[in-house]
């Protein structure tokens, strides 16, 4: 009974992120996956694919109603990370299991500073969004994906904000279109490995993430964007300093 209760409230945790922050639900997922459910790294990397792009297609929904999507933008990125994801897939099975968590902690960690150190626009970049920077980014972010079990949502929305020129709502909104692609992507290379999971502890870790989606968008409304941004920032920093210093200990 414990280990579901933990399930569904680490869940409700990672929807809300997704909902709210077009992001970083795969950061949480995977940490709590492993640390309080017991999962393995690759189990946990595979799992969290799965309750994502579940999680994150839903929220994608509320956000579309909104009108906080570009979808040509998001679709640009998404579509340049496909094989990147798919590459990374294949590799993130032959790497060491510290070297998967160090690797994730880095690249949190450098998507918090990068939103904590600047302010994103209240308004677009003049101009269109220029499609060789969207398409790069979304490669680089289906590469991360791949490897490290994430759906990228934590790096496309700075991508999307610096990068791009998004207004923050917009750019959480489109992220969600990026993730839900890049994590199909991954996950399909990893089918064999989604076979030994544990569904009593993914399934309702997934309904309640889809549920604390559909709540942080709501939550995302009521907020600012610069709040939105900070709190994605601390979020992340937290959680890489705690999978840092597993990996050294590893």
């Amino acid at each position: 009974m414990s280990l579901l209760l933990l399930a569904l409230a680490a869940g409700a945790l990672t929807g809300l992120a997704l909902g709210a922050l077009g992001g970083g639900g795969s950061i949480l997922a995977v940490p709590a996956l492993i640390y309080l459910l017991g999962l393995s790294p690759v189990a946990a990397t595979t799992a969290s694919l799965l309750i994502v792009a579940v999680t994150s297609f839903t929220a994608l929904l509320a956000h579309s109603r909104d009108g906080h999507v570009r979808l040509r933008t998001g679709l640009l990125f998404a579509a340049a990370g496909i094989g990147p994801a798919m590459l990374g897939a294949g590799l993130s099975g032959r790497l060491p299991e510290a070297a998967l968590t160090a690797g994730f902690a880095v690249v949190a960690a450098v998507a918090a500073l990068r939103m904590l150190r600047g302010s994103p626009p209240d308004e677009p970049a003049a101009g269109p969004p220029r499609p060789g920077r969207a398409a790069g980014a979304g490669a680089g972010l289906g590469a991360v994906t791949g490897v490290l079990g994430v759906g990228g949502g934590f790096l496309a929305v700075p991508a999307l904000v610096h990068g791009v020129g998004l207004r923050m709502r917009e750019a959480v909104g489109t992220s969600l279109l990026v993730i839900t692609v890049n994590a199909l992507a991954a996950l399909l290379l990893r089918v064999g490995t989604a076979e030994g999971l544990d569904w009593a502890v993914v399934g309702p870790f997934t309904g309640a993430a889809v549920l604390g989606a559909l709540d942080g968008r709501r939550l995302s409304v009521r907020l600012s964007g610069s709040a939105l941004r900070r709190t994605f920032a601390v979020t992340l920093l937290a959680v890489a300093a705690v999978m840092l210093a597993d990996a050294v200990t590893q």
